[in-house]
């Protein structure tokens, strides 16, 4: 069983940045895909981006150049950078893992942690 606990979201003007964190516990962190999902008020959770545990990296196309996803496997820790926010990426920011073999979609994950709430102000 891996416990996820997110950190690190907050309010930011448009053009901001903000760095999410997610912390592991339980498992082997490193042969986890990390991923990391939003939701936004009235919409379907979606995915934003995955980590597999190679290190290759996967985006959403909203966020391709924005946002960078990263990982310390000595620390058991996800991080999303997210830099020149705009208003339409605010929403709660959920962090998964999975052993499966797919990244993109919620069922593909197996471990979720809370959320974190991210707002962008016009």
């Amino acid at each position: 069983q891996v416990q996820l606990v997110e950190s690190g979201g907050g309010l930011v003007q448009a053009g901001g940045s903000l760095r999410l964190s997610c912390a592991a516990e339980g498992g082997t962190f490193s042969i986890y895909t990390m991923g990391w999902f939003r939701q936004a008020p009235g919409k379907e959770r979606e995915f934003v981006a995955a980590m597999h545990r190679s290190g290759n990296a996967y985006y959403a196309d909203s966020v391709k150049g924005r946002f960078t996803i990263s990982r310390d496997n000595a620390k058991n820790t996800a991080y999303l950078q997210m830099n020149t926010l705009k208003p339409e990426d605010t929403g709660i920011y959920y962090c998964a893992a999975t052993r499966l073999g797919g990244f993109v979609r919620r069922a593909d994950y197996e471990y979720w942690g809370r959320g974190t709430q991210v707002t962008v102000s016009s």
